[in-house]
C-alpha cells in the first residue's frame, strides 16, 4: 500500500505538472514565446529570456518548441536560437526549488487543498484568462498534493530501504546511478517528476547526497534523449535542436559529475554544518549550480557550437524554401511569419530578374525562375495548411494579404518567364527609356527595403510610380501610331511596340500589389504577433 500511495503521489505530481502548465500556456503562453523572440538579441540574453520563459511556463520543451520556430521563420539566429535552450535547462530548476522549499520545508499539502477547489470552479465557471488561471491554480495545488502522498510513501520505508541499498562509491558507482536517473526520466517523461522524487527519497533518508547528486544528473540527459527521439525525421531546426541539447547536456553532465565532491566540501566549509542536515535544498542549490555554470561556459563558444551542429546536421533545402517548416503550422503567427520571408525573398530574386530584362544588370546572382517557381508552389501549399478564421483578426488579415501578394507573384514571374520578346523591346526601344529607368529605379529601392522590414514605408512610393507609368502609356500609344502612320515602323513591329509598353504596365503593376499586401503584413506583423 505505501508503494502504491508513492507511485500515486508521483502520479498527481505529474498530473499537476501538466494542468499547470496547461493553464500557464494559455495563460501567458504566446505573450512569453513572443518575448522571447524581443529580447533575444544575442545568445546571452537569449539564455536569460530562455530560463525567464521556461519558469514561468513551467515547460521547457514549450521554449524550447518555440526557438525552433523562430528559427525557421528566419526570426531568430540559429546561435541567438541556442542561448535560449541552454536557458532553458536553468528554468527547470525552478521546480526543484519549489518542491524544495514550499512542499518540505512549509509542507503546504493541506494547505492547497482549497486551491484545487477554486480552481476547479474557475476553469468550469469562468472563460478565457480567469478559466486559465483557475487551470494553474488548480495545477499547483495537485503538485503539493502529491508531495506530500509521495513523503507518505517513502517515510515507511525509511530504515527499511538505507543508502547502502543502492550503488555508492566509485565512479562506476555515479555512472550507474546517472543511467538509473536517464532511465527514470525516460519512464515517467519528466525530468521535473523524477527531481521530485529524489527530493522525497532523500527526505525520508533512502538515498545519501552523493547519489541524489548522480541521479538529478542523469534526469538532466534523460531530458534530451526524449527530445532526440522526438526530432527524429522532424524539420532541420528540430533535428538540430535535439542534437544540441544532447552534446549540451553531456558536457554539464560530465561537468557536473568532477563538481559533486568538490560541492559537498565547499558548502560544508561555507555552511558550518553537513549538508545531510540540509539536504534538499543543497540538491537543488547544486542542480541550479552546475545548469548556470554549464551555461555560462558555453555562451562564449556559442558560434563555434553552432557551426559544429549545423556542420553535424546539414541543411539540404534550398535556401528559399527553408523557412517552410511544417511544424511552425500549429503556431499559425509563426506560419505567417516564414511565408512572408519566402515571398520577400522570391519577391526579391523576381526583381532582380525584371532588371536585367530591362538592361541594367547582368545575370542576377540569383535563384532561377525555376527555383523560384518552385519556391511560390511551396509557399502556396503551406499558405493553403494555415487554419484560421475570419474572426482570428489580425492573423486573418495577414493571411488574405499574403494570398493576394502570392497571386501577384505568380503573375510576375509568368511576366519574366514567358514575355522575353516584349522584354526585349522594352529594353530597346528609346521612347521608353524615362520609364524603363523608372521601374529599374523603383526595383532597386525595394530591394534595399526589402530585408530591412521598411517596406510599408515605400509602398506608396511605388503605387505612385505606377500610377505614373499608366498615365505615359496613351502618349507612348499615340507616339507609336504616328510612327506607323509616317512608315518608320511596321504594323507587325508598331503592335510588338504596343505589346512592351502593356508588358511594362503589367510588372509595374504587379510590383506595386506585391509591394502594397506585403507591406500590410509588415504593418500587421506586430499586432500578428500579440
Amino acid at each position: 500500500m505505501d508503494i502504491l500511495q508513492a507511485i500515486g503521489g508521483l502520479g498527481l505530481f505529474l498530473l499537476g505538472m501538466i494542468v499547470m502548465t496547461d493553464g500557464l500556456k494559455g495563460l501567458a503562453g504566446d505573450a512569453m514565446r513572443m518575448a522571447l523572440m524581443r529580447f533575444t538579441r544575442s545568445p546571452l540574453s537569449g539564455a536569460v529570456t530562455g530560463a525567464l520563459t521556461t519558469a514561468v511556463l513551467q515547460s521547457s520543451s514549450a521554449t524550447t518548441v518555440a526557438a525552433v520556430g523562430f528559427v525557421s521563420a528566419g526570426l531568430l539566429g540559429f546561435s541567438n536560437a541556442l542561448g535560449i535552450i541552454f536557458g532553458a535547462n536553468i528554468g527547470t530548476t525552478i521546480t526543484g526549488w519549489m518542491v524544495a522549499l514550499l512542499g518540505f520545508k512549509l509542507k503546504l499539502g493541506l494547505l492547497v487543498m482549497p486551491l484545487i477547489l477554486v480552481g476547479a470552479i474557475l476553469k468550469l465557471f469562468a472563460r478565457r484568462r480567469l478559466a486559465m488561471s483557475g487551470l494553474a491554480l488548480a495545477g499547483f495545488g495537485l503538485i503539493f498534493v502529491g508531495i506530500g502522498l509521495m513523503q507518505q510513501g517513502m517515510a515507511a520505508y525509511q530504515g527499511i530501504i538505507t543508502p547502502q541499498d543502492l550503488p555508492s562509491g566509485g565512479v562506476g558507482a555515479t555512472l550507474l546511478l546517472v543511467g538509473m536517473g536517464i532511465v527514470a526520466t525516460l519512464i515517467t517523461q519528466s525530468s521535473s517528476a523524477g527531481v521530485a522524487a529524489t527530493l522525497t527519497a532523500l527526505n525520508a533518508g533512502v538515498i545519501e547526497f552523493q547519489q541524489a547528486a548522480a541521479l538529478v544528473i542523469g534526469m538532466d540527459v534523460g531530458t534530451t534523449v526524449t527530445a532526440l527521439l522526438a526530432s527524429i525525421g522532424g524539420s532541420l531546426g528540430a533535428r538540430r535542436t535535439g542534437l544540441s541539447h544532447v552534446i549540451y547536456n553531456l558536457f554539464t553532465a560530465m561537468m557536473a559529475i568532477l563538481l559533486i565532491q568538490p560541492y559537498i566540501v565547499a558548502w560544508e566549509e561555507i555552511a558550518a554544518y553537513p549538508v545531510s542536515r540540509n539536504a534538499e535544498v543543497a540538491l537543488v542549490a547544486f542542480h541550479s549550480l552546475f545548469n548556470i555554470l554549464g551555461v555560462l561556459l558555453i555562451l562564449p563558444v556559442t558560434a563555434y557550437f553552432a557551426r559544429l551542429i549545423e556542420w553535424l546536421v546539414p541543411d539540404r533545402l534550398t535556401p528559399l524554401t527553408r523557412p517552410l517548416d511544417r511544424s511552425l503550422l500549429a503556431q499559425p503567427a509563426l506560419a505567417i511569419a516564414a511565408a512572408d520571408k519566402v515571398m520577400r525573398d522570391s519577391f526579391g530574386s523576381i526583381l532582380s530578374h525584371v532588371n536585367h530584362l530591362l538592361g541594367s544588370n547582368p545575370q542576377p546572382d540569383t535563384p532561377g525562375l525555376e527555383q523560384i517557381a518552385e519556391a511560390l508552389d511551396l509557399v502556396a501549399a503551406f499558405i493553403d495548411d494555415i487554419e484560421l478564421r475570419r474572426h482570428q483578426g489580425t492573423q486573418w488579415e495577414a493571411l488574405i494579404a499574403l494570398n493576394h501578394a502570392l497571386d501577384h507573384l505568380r503573375r510576375l514571374h509568368e511576366r519574366c518567364e514567358e514575355d522575353h520578346e516584349r522584354a526585349k523591346i522594352a529594353r530597346e526601344a528609346e521612347e521608353l527609356a524615362g520609364e524603363r529607368e523608372q521601374i529599374i529605379r523603383i526595383n532597386r529601392r525595394i530591394l534595399e527595403v526589402l530585408l530591412s522590414k521598411r517596406l510599408a514605408f515605400f509602398a506608396a512610393d511605388v503605387e505612385a510610380a505606377h500610377e505614373r507609368l499608366k498615365q505615359r502609356a496613351p502618349d507612348y500609344r499615340a507616339a507609336v501610331m504616328e510612327r506607323i502612320a509616317r512608315g518608320e515602323l511596321d504594323v507587325i513591329q508598331g503592335r510588338r511596340h504596343l505589346e512592351a509598353i502593356r508588358w511594362m504596365k503589367r510588372v509595374s503593376h504587379h510590383v506595386a500589389g506585391i509591394a502594397r499586401y506585403l507591406a500590410k503584413v509588415e504593418s500587421l506583423a506586430g499586432k500578428v504577433r500579440e
